[in-house]
């Protein structure tokens, strides 16, 4: 039977009205993903006595190569003059975007940097149903699509000096600071090799840090059993699609959305001094999948931590 007209009206305008705020809020979302924004903290984790350290944290750029806005603000980062820099990786999103990445960072690259590979350095985006993130981790990965040049963002980025702590330990000295670094491969991916960076922080450095592209709690967990002083990643976009005044609805790995973004303890009800526990830095990151270019209540981010002396 057909409503009447009298019936009909408010329906179709509740349709309607539907329909502009869902077109509104994708249009703000799209907006949203392309307000770049430098995120600032401070860790205290240096010696006594030692000078502040500037370090930029870069993680999950998705570069492709028509993103001209991302790339003129990525250069812009360098009037920062960061003493070292951290890639937390996730930096391509197309076959053709090592050139358009290695150009933004400009000259970054000649400064002290440590780099680990994420899942989409790897493998080319594939278009997925968003709401997918929502729903309980059933072990899928995207590991059947071609593979991006990651070998030649490597190259690029070893060739210019920064250190490659794919599943290794490394040391740099930096402004007189020595680091001591552990690094793994992806551990979305199950990349990751702990056994191969297992065993105590070297003692002897300044300072020890460690890289992860995806903070997952067994990378976390032993990272600070070993003694770094902060660990360092990205991969959850801080949730990309934030519910305000809530927060994250998802964290795309075992971390909880209370960490998903900014400066935490590990773990998490830790404190300053407590043996086995560590700082740690999630970048929500800069990008986002070609296919889903939209954000809500987390802008895209860097971030420079500055290192002070521990109180």
């Amino acid at each position: 039977m057909t409503p009447p007209v009298q019936a009909r009206r408010p329906l179709a305008a509740l349709l309607g009205a539907g329909t502009l705020a869902g077109a509104g809020l994708t249009t703000y979302a799209a907006w949203e993903a392309r307000q770049y924004t430098l995120r600032r903290a401070s860790v205290p984790i240096l010696p006594p006595g030692q000078r502040p350290l500037r370090v930029l944290h870069l993680s999950d750029i998705h570069m492709t190569p028509g993103q001209t806005l991302k790339q003129d603000w990525l250069r812009s980062l360098a009037d920062l003059r960061p003493d070292l820099v951290i890639n937390t990786g996730d930096n391509l999103s197309h076959r053709d975007s090592v050139p358009a990445v290695r150009d933004s960072l400009g000259s970054l690259l000649d400064v002290p940097g440590v780099f680990v590979f994420g899942s989409n350095d790897y493998y080319s985006p594939m278009l997925r149903n968003p709401l997918r993130y929502l729903l309980p981790d059933d072990g899928t990965r995207n590991i059947h699509t071609p593979q991006l040049p990651w070998r030649d963002l490597g190259r690029e980025f070893t060739d210019a000096g920064w250190l490659d702590l794919t599943n290794t330990r490394a040391e740099l000295k930096v402004e007189g600071t020595t680091f001591a670094f552990a690094g793994v491969d992806d551990p979305h991916l199950e990349y990751d090799r702990l056994d191969e960076v297992a065993g105590p922080a070297d003692e002897n450095a300044d300072l020890r840090l460690a890289v992860a592209h995806a903070p997952y709690l067994r990378v976390l967990d032993q990272f600070a059993a070993d003694g770094y002083d902060a660990i360092i990643a990205g991969h959850t976009h801080g949730g990309q699609v934030c519910v305000p005044g809530r927060g994250a609805l998802t964290t795309n790995c075992d971390l909880e959305p209370a960490r998903v973004k900014g400066l935490h303890r590990h773990p998490a009800d830790s404190q300053p001094g407590d043996p086995a526990s560590s700082w740690l830095h999630v970048s929500a990151g800069l990008g986002t999948s070609p296919y889903a270019r939209i954000r809500v209540a987390c802008r895209p981010e860097a971030t420079l931590l500055t290192l002070t002396p521990a109180r």
